[in-house]
């Protein structure tokens, strides 16, 4: 099935409560689910905008055999997107018959709203975050090159590094062809928020991860250090599990288990792509995972973050057709699941450290299950106090919840998430290594001349499938 194809699918089965975006994307047959997201999501975004124009253009009753959800999908590729990509010719063709009369549909349509920009047509319910645009962040991928290297390779391409940021407010202006190196994360480039980078070969070849600074951090929280034997709980899509082995240095073991076998499939394309070789995958619900089995004896990090609401995902509308508030009942359903899955693994013997997070904003899901595995934990596990200048923490419910980090596009212009970190009680910690993160790093000593060989050559390398 081609993309449009794929696409139109996809957005039918939103419509009609299939499942999310993001699940029916995952459990489509398209290959690039990156490519196949973007669109449905940007499709998604404009989808009042192009029903208008579709329906003042008469486009699908001169097109009888063209379903609304495709006609959609190319619209959108015609006014707003790309321009057709791939087999994309026939829909070329055809739409060219029509493309006159859609782009002065369009245009009549900015007339008739006082604007001048297509972003400016969204509804603001449809722009979620949209006073406080989050940057594209861009994480280096340490097992297959360095910053400096990649830092290097962009400018050659035209961009203009401004160095690393000293504020959130430089993040917040950064415009056109302007990037900067992350404030706290060393290997975490940040692009204007337009900055779209799934077509170029860094990315391609699995030098560059897309993932939010929020998503970072839980990786970077837990700190394991090469070596060390470490479980994602549950882990697809595997941005956070590439980032733990690229923390890992690819030495030690982590052990990764999701229960959906089409997005474990994904994510272990996702890890042969970002070179990561210390992972080994299990379909397999943690809950069932037994903490005194052999192998898992020697587990000391483990990264919780569960299946949630998704409440703080700045595309979350996008993703679940009509989403708004969480029912109390879905809440419910999920703050149970949450805390069994945490409980269970605070009882892995030789566990010393652990991240718990998720990418919603109910307390529900955060706060209150905390503080239950706290309460089940008492005088076993405590909470670590990180980040302490990070400006965001966790709501006021229970003493030590200031331990909690919290984030979002108007405070920390990033996506919704929360993030607690236990430690076991009676390990006395030395200075955390995360807590020094706002220092920078230093870069590679190699010269440059080789350097740029490297980045060069990492370019051309196709992705592993």
């Amino acid at each position: 099935m081609g993309l449009y194809a794929a696409a139109a699918a996809v957005l039918a089965g939103a419509e009609g409560r299939q499942g999310s975006l993001k699940g029916l994307v995952y459990s489509s047959s398209f290959q690039n689910v990156k490519q196949l997201y973007a669109l449905v999501c940007e499709t998604q975004r404009y989808s009042a905008v192009l029903d208008a124009v579709i329906a003042n253009a008469g486009l699908l009753r001169a097109e009888k055999k063209l379903r609304p959800h495709l006609a959609k999908v190319l619209v959108y590729e015609l006014l707003l997107g790309k321009g057709f990509r791939g087999g994309g010719g026939r829909w070329k063709a055809l739409l060219g018959r029509h493309q006159a009369r859609l782009k002065a549909e369009l245009a009549r349509l900015k007339v008739h709203r006082g604007v001048s920009r297509n972003e400016d047509l969204l509804e603001e319910r449809s722009r979620p975050g949209q006073a406080y645009q989050v940057p594209r962040f861009v994480r280096v991928n340490t097992l297959k090159t360095c910053p400096e290297d990649a830092i290097d390779y962009f400018k050659r391409q035209g961009f203009s590094y401004q160095g690393r940021a000293s504020s959130l407010e430089d993040l917040r202006t950064l415009k056109g062809q302007h990037f900067l190196l992350d404030p706290l994360l060393s290997e975490l480039l940040v692009f204007p928020a337009q900055t779209d980078l799934h077509d170029h070969p860094l990315y391609r070849a699995g030098h560059l991860i897309l993932q939010d600074k929020a998503s970072c951090l839980p990786a970077m929280l837990l700190s394991p250090p090469p070596g060390s034997h470490v479980i994602d709980a549950c882990a697809a899509p595997g941005n956070k599990t590439s980032y733990i082995a690229a923390l890992l240095k690819n030495q030690g073991k982590i052990f990764a288990f999701d229960q959906d076998a089409k997005r474990l499939a994904a994510m272990a394309t996702l890890l042969a792509r970002a070179g990561v070789s210390c992972c080994e995958l299990a379909e397999k619900d943690f809950l069932t995972v037994s903490p005194s089995d052999q192998r898992y004896s020697q587990v000391q990090y483990i990264l919780l973050d569960p299946s949630c609401s998704g409440s703080g995902m700045l595309s979350r509308q996008l993703e679940e057709h009509g989403g708004g508030t969480p029912s109390k009942e879905r809440l419910q359903a999920l703050a149970g699941f949450q805390q069994r899955a945490l409980c269970h693994a605070l009882t892995f013997p030789s566990l010393q450290r652990l991240v718990y997070s998720t990418c919603s904003l109910c307390q529900e899901e955060n706060e209150d299950v905390v503080q239950v595995a706290l309460q089940q934990n008492s005088g076993v596990f405590r909470l670590a106090p990180v980040l302490p200048t990070w400006p965001h923490r966790g709501l006021s419910t229970f003493p030590g919840s200031e331990h909690c980090l919290r984030a979002s596009p108007e405070t920390t212009l990033t996506g919704g998430f929360f993030i607690a970190v236990f430690e076991r009680a009676e390990v006395v910690p030395g200075p955390a290594p995360q807590d020094k993160a706002v220092a920078p790093e230093p870069l590679s000593k190699a010269p440059k001349r080789k350097r740029r060989r490297k980045a060069a050559a990492g370019a051309s390398v196709e992705p592993s499938t």
